[in-house]
């Protein structure tokens, strides 16, 4: 009697049948506590658009310059603005999805444990953990944008203009870069030190990271005849993130893309690759 040959699968397609897992693990989860998830995506997009581009020309103390009624420089900081708040709701959900959920996994519960149990190599726990934060911020941004772009006082209007080809590509990138940013942050720093990774680290990403304002407005900022402050916000990763949606949506003047693109991929492989080093690290320790 022939005993039937029962059919193997192979170390690969094991991988990614895990790592879909993973992924439809968690995205389950953000379905069961979306409401949880608006309201922490919304809650600092709102506050700066509110108190911006709707309390400060109520009361005459318009940000982009000008008197009460004078709502030329509102529109403009307006339009300059609302790409920025998108670029800091994609950076603050990957470090929120990624770098605060690897924390309290890593804390003393060691819930990690329970997935790098999965039938698949160690790192592709840690993608799919950037995959799905990835896929979070791409929904942070959609909810993002239409809040941002409506909420203003009377008179004051972000002039906006979707250029299509690069929103479709530009912000699943920036998406992925800033969740394995937070890959790296959330396996850098310990459980009891994640406050000083906000303090000093994510902080001066967001008020150098060209939220409120336009790098290439940033030239007369200089010491002799050296534009330090320029130059000094090219290490920050947001820089490009914010430049990259100004390009996406508005007509203002931006940082060319034929560098934001690279950039922004070449973060994305740096922190990817640094924060795959230390999860295998910290999950063999």
């Amino acid at each position: 009697m022939a005993i039937a040959q029962v059919p193997t699968r192979t170390t690969l397609a094991s991988s990614w049948t895990a790592l879909g897992a993973l992924v439809r693990r968690d995205l389950l989860v953000l379905k069961k506590n979306f409401g949880e998830f608006v309201g922490r995506t919304l809650m600092q997009p709102l506050l700066l658009v509110f108190v911006f581009l709707y309390v400060f020309p109520k009361i005459g103390q318009g940000v982009g310059g000008g008197s009460r009624g004078a709502t030329g420089g509102e529109s403009a900081f307006a339009t300059v603005l609302v790409p920025g708040v998108v670029a800091i709701s994609i950076m603050f959900q990957g470090i929120q999805s990624v770098a605060v959920q690897l924390s309290q996994e890593f804390g003393f519960t060691r819930e990690i444990e329970d997935r790098v149990g999965a039938p698949c190599p160690i790192w592709l726990v840690a993608v799919a953990r950037v995959l799905s934060g990835a896929a979070q911020g791409l929904i942070s941004a959609v909810i993002v944008f239409p809040i941002a772009s409506v909420v203003h006082a009377r008179g004051v209007q972000a002039n906006l203009s979707f250029h299509w080809w690069i929103v479709v590509t530009l912000i699943p990138l920036t998406c992925v870069a800033m969740t394995s940013l937070g890959l790296l942050l959330g396996t850098s720093f310990e459980p009891r030190n994640i406050g000083l990774m906000f303090g000093f680290i994510v902080l001066p990403l967001v008020f150098l990271g060209g939220t409120y304002y336009q790098w290439t407005r940033l030239a007369p900022v200089e010491i002799g005849s050296f534009h330090w402050l320029q130059t000094l916000v090219l290490i920050n990763p947001l820089i490009y993130v914010s430049e990259g949606m100004r390009a996406a949506l508005t007509t203002t003047t931006h940082m060319h893309l034929y560098i934001i693109y690279p950039v922004v991929a070449g973060f994305g492989v740096i922190f990817m690759a640094l924060g795959l080093r230390n999860f295998a690290r910290r999950v063999l320790s």
